[in-house]
């Protein structure tokens, strides 16, 4: 999913990793391998949300997403894998009320 500039702001306080800037030189080719969304990278890979339906928390959520993992100890090269959901539900928008 893509985000807003307030929705990046709330995932970077409830997460540890680096947004990747539009601008960024990867960014047209992750938006046509994994579509078109707001990318986090972090100790263990890159990351992105998606639309998460919890019953428990109120407000938009999403769940970060694992699309690839570092393949070096230098955190230079990424190797891709099946998206796969980490359970980590990010507060996006809080409830209104």
């Amino acid at each position: 999913m893509k985000l807003n500039s307030e929705q990046v702001k709330r995932t970077m306080m409830q997460m540890e990793a680096e947004v990747l800037p539009e601008d960024h030189p990867a960014i047209a080719r992750l938006n046509s391998v994994f579509g078109d969304h707001t990318y986090f990278v972090d100790r263990s890979g890159l990351k992105v949300l998606e639309p998460a339906d919890t019953r428990d928390i109120e407000g938009q959520t999403g769940e970060v997403v694992s699309l690839a993992d570092w393949s070096d100890a230098s955190l230079t090269s990424l190797r891709p894998h099946e998206p796969e959901p980490t359970g980590v539900i990010v507060v996006l928008e809080p409830s209104k009320h």
